[in-house]
């Protein structure tokens, strides 16, 4: 948690146990007050031990989160990062994406979106105003996620049905989002393509089957 400066700390261990099964290290908390530079040291030393690291940013607080988490702070992932929507003009009724948004975009970073929560902190009004829609349309690399199920009170199967209801999702968006999760994950390449090619692929087609 950003806001509690024990992030060196946690960054230690991650490198200490990656050969242990930890995967990457994470920073979260409130944006506002607690910019991501605060810990640029922790993720210089994070990307010198080659070490993986997603940053929190782009929710409560505007494009400079996510500006300083990408370019100042190297993030691989972005928590959350549904406010690159505002960078985004549909003034003319074609959408057109200013630099951070196409940087976003062209380097495939991954935004871990998270509509019910998005919802209870307000970044949006609603599931069918959430940018998951559009920016999957604009094909960012959009990935699913709960956040926190516990606080949230939600499930990936929930978080499914909500995009399936609000934005017409059929089983290739959700396989198309189950996908870019795995390419952006934290574990060895041949893992993620195992799993892909493996375990999704082969489950989306049975389920496509039964319809």
């Amino acid at each position: 948690m950003r806001q509690n400066n024990r992030s060196q700390e946690a960054a230690e261990a991650v490198v200490k146990y990656r050969d242990a099964g930890v995967v990457g290290f994470d920073i979260a908390g409130p944006e506002d007050g607690f910019p991501p530079t605060n810990q640029l040291e922790t993720f210089e030393y994070l990307r010198r031990e080659n070490a993986h690291f997603t940053i929190h940013a782009g929710e409560a607080y505007g494009l400079p989160s996510i500006w300083e988490a990408i370019q100042h702070c190297g993030a691989e992932r972005l928590g959350h990062g549904v406010r690159i929507i505002d960078d985004i003009d549909f003034s003319s009724g074609k959408p057109v994406l200013g630099r951070l948004a196409s940087y976003v975009r062209d380097r495939r970073i991954p935004l871990e979106l998270c509509p019910t929560s998005n919802l209870q902190t307000g970044a949006a009004k609603s599931i069918k105003d959430h940018p998951i829609g559009v920016l999957s349309q604009l094909r960012f690399r959009v990935t699913l996620n709960t956040d926190n199920r516990l606080m949230s009170r939600t499930s990936m199967s929930h978080e499914m049905e909500e995009v399936v209801s609000a934005f017409g999702w059929t089983f290739t968006d959700l396989q198309r989002v189950t996908v870019n999760a795995l390419k952006s994950a934290f574990i060895p390449f041949e893992e993620r393509l195992a799993i892909i090619e493996k375990v999704v692929k082969p489950a989306y087609a049975a389920i496509a089957s039964e319809r």
